[in-house]
């Protein structure tokens, strides 16, 4: 069972997406929030698999609760996906840096959320190749110079390459075509790379291969 907490300020919202995630036979609503400090209290006494955090609210924002909870080890398991208007939210950038597995907009189609809420359990962060294009594109105008890349000398030169694929917005699939690999090799040499810097999830992964300069605004294409 998948286990949900859903934190937005507004109501309606709020039950429309209970209604249609309790439906289903494989997922459950464990509990619901209005501010992010509410959110924090309900992740820390509930454990969810999942919260659906809203960007913007009050008392303490999306952001500072997914910043909160990303930094607790002992909510190391619990992914975040954040709740937006617009598929660019300005702050959606920042919520990627602070450890979210990715963003929904609200109003995206009831199968949609469905199989964003199974992916991100599995593992998997939500970002379309076209829509981590445009990530990094908005990125890279928005910050500073690239970080030292220090942090990749402990990645093979075959990791390094990953990354950077998976930086432009590549999947899986993708990018064993490009490499001449099994879908299942990618798969694993992504994984690695994570765990070698130290990545929660795909999203992030994205981001520092922006951050080292291993990936820049022109490779975009």
């Amino acid at each position: 069972m998948i286990r949900v907490l859903l934190a937005d300020d507004q109501l309606l919202v709020r039950a429309g997406f209970k209604a249609l995630l309790d439906a289903q036979p494989d997922i459950q609503v464990v509990a619901e929030a209005a501010d992010g400090q509410h959110a924090l209290a309900a992740v820390r006494e509930h454990r969810p698999d999942i919260v659906l955090m809203d960007i913007r609210m009050p008392v303490v924002d999306g952001l500072a609760a997914t910043r909160r909870i990303t930094a607790d080890p002992q909510l190391a398991e619990v992914k975040v996906v954040m709740l937006t208007t617009f598929e660019l939210d300005e702050y959606v950038f920042e919520a990627l840096r602070s450890g979210a597995s990715g963003f929904l907009v609200k109003d995206t189609e009831p199968d949609e959320l469905l199989r964003a809420v199974r992916a991100v359990v599995a593992g998997d962060a939500l970002l379309s190749p076209g829509v981590t294009r445009r990530l990094i594109a908005e990125f890279a105008a928005r910050s500073k110079e690239p970080a030292a890349a220090g942090a990749l000398s402990e990645l093979t030169e075959r990791e390094r390459e990953v990354m950077a694929l998976v930086g432009i917005g590549l999947s899986n699939e993708e990018i064993a075509r490009r490499l001449f690999v099994s879908p299942l090799t990618a798969k694993t040499h992504v994984s690695r790379t994570m765990v070698k810097l130290g990545a929660r999830d795909r999203a992030q992964l994205v981001v520092l291969a922006y951050e080292s300069g291993l990936v820049r605004p022109g490779w975009l294409g």
